[in-house]
């Protein structure tokens, strides 16, 4: 790779985990002397796509993406295409063969060789260029995963879980902090069990504690928590600090008993109840988001239904929901894919049907509230923004009149005029940015 002025176009896909590799591999190449910008329209020298196979629909997106730069190329607008992440992971000799316009495919232990270097490990670089607006960013806390979900390739692709020490993070937290950068979004494959590959037991409250008083951040929020052996003093900790963001991403998958043992998710529907409730219980106000999976190979209509009527019972405050991709090598792989596309497909769209019905339901209790609105980015008519209950790209936002000028990245105090189903429309109570 030519490195002096080289001009370089990340393209990321996938989950935000991708988006802290992508931001530490531009980190590195801006370090070598190259221009380096994140999913840019530009033309430019050279294009690295790091990639996503996490399902069907991911695979097919990032294979898309490697078609449109391998035309680009035949056209003469790009010189060279490396491809990296979890597709170049897993299926690196087949995507060789299939597309032969891409100069290099890239496995997570492959990537000195991008750099030259000896070796490189993303999951222990500090330095990073963001591909976030400059005043949030994402703190990946481990890599890979332990648990044997039967659905799920990431420990086939990513491997066991690595955490980083608590110290390297703080660190990291700080640069950010320094940078600019108030909000900041713990993330992994499985959250809550960090640290117990470093000291055999889980260290997220001591984490916690500790990036809580890094100086500027005003919000800190989990992302990924594991039902099973949940935490709970991490509850004591966001109750604790204010700049710890009561909100909580908790993918559960499913409710029936028999679909979590076939999933090997342990526990049971009882339990999982219990432990929404135990949450509730001890974070007032908190808001749970979580993720299921519709159309599993042994999933029949009685249990949709249940799956249905859990939704329906817990009202849970943000909900995502995915139709089931069969994944070859993982434990569920013999099970097929029985379940039609167009039957899981309309399983997905009740639940979420549902759940635009709880949406409004919760978004309608807020109006005349005051909240403390952080300003993301601004939209013909309205200022685009959002509350300590709301995560980028996946949550709802706050649209904001434009009576006055409001500077992006700042927190404002915004009284709710107005309750849609994901969005919510209102009006600063004061012309500065106090919140």
């Amino acid at each position: 790779m030519t490195t002096k002025n080289t001009t370089i176009n990340i393209v990321t896909l996938g989950c935000s985990k991708n988006n802290v590799d992508s931001e530490v591999i531009a980190a590195q190449l801006q370090k070598m002397g190259c221009e380096v910008m994140h999913n840019s329209t530009r033309n430019t020298d050279i294009v690295i796509i790091n990639t996503c196979c996490f399902i069907h629909d991911a695979k097919e997106q990032s294979i898309d993406e490697i078609f449109i730069h391998a035309e680009r190329k035949k056209q003469g607008l790009v010189k060279k295409i490396y491809v990296v992440g979890c597709l170049a992971q897993r299926y690196k000799n087949d995507l060789q063969e299939l597309i032969p316009e891409v100069d290099a495919f890239y496995s997570f232990v492959e990537l000195h060789k991008l750099f030259k270097l000896d070796r490189f490990d993303l999951l222990n670089q500090h330095e990073r260029l963001l591909s976030t607006p400059s005043h949030y960013a994402y703190l990946k806390i481990s890599e890979g995963c332990d648990r044997s979900c039967s659905y799920c390739a990431i420990p086939l692709i990513r491997g066991k879980q690595v955490s980083k020490p608590i110290d390297t993070l703080v660190e990291e937290a700080k640069l950010l902090a320094q940078s600019g950068v108030k909000e900041l979004m713990l993330i992994a494959q499985d959250l809550t069990y960090y640290g117990m590959d470093l000291t055999q037991h889980r260290d997220l409250e001591m984490l916690l504690r500790r990036l809580a008083q890094v100086d500027g951040l005003e919000w800190i929020r989990l992302h990924y928590a594991y039902p099973i052996g949940f935490p709970y003093e991490i509850l004591d900790v966001m109750n604790e600090y204010s700049n710890i963001c009561k909100y909580l991403d908790m993918p559960l998958q499913h409710i029936n008993e028999d679909i979590l043992r076939d999933m090997r998710r342990g526990g049971g529907g009882m339990q999982t109840y219990k432990l929404i409730e135990n949450i509730r219980n001890k974070v007032p106000g908190i808001a749970l988001r979580t993720t299921l999976i519709s159309g599993y190979p042994i999933e029949t209509k009685a249990m949709h239904k249940e799956l249905v009527e859990f939704v329906k019972e817990v009202k849970f405050e943000r909900l995502g929901v995915f139709a089931y991709s069969l994944e070859e090598d993982t434990p569920a792989y013999p099970l097929g894919d029985p379940i039609k596309t167009s039957e899981k497909n309309r399983r997905v769209e009740e639940i979420m049907s549902l759940q635009e019905e709880i949406s409004l339901e919760h978004n309608e209790k807020l109006v005349d509230k005051v909240m403390k609105v952080l300003v993301d980015y601004e939209e013909d008519d309205f200022y685009v923004g959002r509350s300590e209950f709301d995560s980028p790209d996946v949550d709802n936002t706050i649209l904001i009149d434009k009576k006055q000028k409001l500077d992006i990245g700042s927190f404002y105090p915004v009284r709710i005029n107005q309750a849609d189903r994901y969005d919510l429309y209102g009006s600063v109570i004061k012309p500065n940015k106090e919140a």
